[in-house]
């Protein structure tokens, strides 16, 4: 039994069985939806699939940080059990919920002064913050104490490399992400948005490109530039989407291209927090590669 928690936010997309697989505690994000508010407990209670047929019959979807309060509630219960804490935040380029965090672990060293808690921030966001955490998971289980894990986590959170893109930017227009006029002139001229996320853990625009065929083939080409080892890659992948279908493309082409995957490529949707933002149509692709310099 470890003598440390390791423990994250629910936008890291994976699923509650994987969690509680790898030993790994989270917290939900809040979704509000048309003004009533569901946990974003990866899918428990409310699932991503559901809330993207919600938001394409006009539901009005929005989400907010975890509080320090509810930060507090959650890491006392391990604290009582005489458990140190390692927890692991959305990207602070995202979300403000790594400061949250922080006050929390401040506030509670008075009430259980001989525990730890240490606050990271992963840089990361959806199921490449959970190739994160996975892989810190092996760290742990393979003998780190929590102030090594935390050391690893630091050194190694830049190598998680992250490529999105968007066939549909209703979502956000919507949200003030793209103007009104860019965001229907590129839906007049199919253009497809290739993002990734930067070493500061902001999600950045990097490449226009026209038709969902040349996108899909686009993020794979960014694994190739970028994976440990090309094409001869053996490392994990991570692939979440709101489109299967999509997701489906994604994941052949790269059997096809990555001798070493085919059949070892791990698929989650993307969470109800992170999809109330992009909507649907948008898949993500994770892997362990280049650090990430800009």
């Amino acid at each position: 039994m470890s003598e440390y928690v390791l423990s994250c936010c629910a936008a890291c997309d994976l699923n509650p069985e994987w969690m509680e697989r790898r030993s790994i505690e989270y917290i939900p994000f809040k979704l509000t939806l048309d003004g009533e508010e569901y946990p974003d407990d990866m899918g428990k209670t409310f699932s991503p699939r559901e809330l993207l047929k919600k938001m394409e019959e006009g539901a009005d979807a929005k989400t907010s940080q975890i509080s320090t309060g509810d930060y507090m509630d959650y890491f006392r219960e391990f604290l009582k059990q005489g458990k140190d804490i390692v927890h692991v935040s959305l990207s602070t380029g995202i979300s403000g919920t790594f400061q949250s965090a922080c006050l929390a672990a401040e506030e509670l060293k008075k009430e259980f002064p001989d525990r730890k808690i240490y606050v990271v921030d992963s840089l990361a966001a959806s199921s490449g913050y959970g190739l994160l955490m996975d892989y810190a998971a092996d760290m742990r289980d393979s003998g780190l104490s929590a102030e090594e894990l935390v050391k690893w986590i630091e050194e190694n959170k830049l190598n998680m490399v992250h490529w999105f893109f968007s066939t549909d930017l209703t979502y956000y227009i919507k949200g003030g992400r793209v103007s009104k006029t860019a965001g229907t002139i590129g839906q007049v001229l199919n253009i497809c948005p290739l993002l990734n996320v930067d070493n500061e853990g902001r999600l950045i625009p990097r490449e226009k490109i026209r038709t969902k065929k040349k996108v899909v083939k686009r993020i794979v080409e960014k694994m190739i530039e970028n994976a440990d080892s090309g094409i001869n890659y053996t490392g994990k992948v991570f692939l979440s989407d709101t489109d299967q279908e999509l997701g489906d493309q994604v994941e052949s082409l790269i059997s096809e291209i990555f001798p070493q995957l085919k059949g070892r490529i791990s698929r989650f949707d993307i969470g109800c927090t992170i999809a109330s933002h992009t909507g649907p149509g948008t898949v993500a692709l994770f892997f362990k590669g280049k650090k990430r310099v800009d």
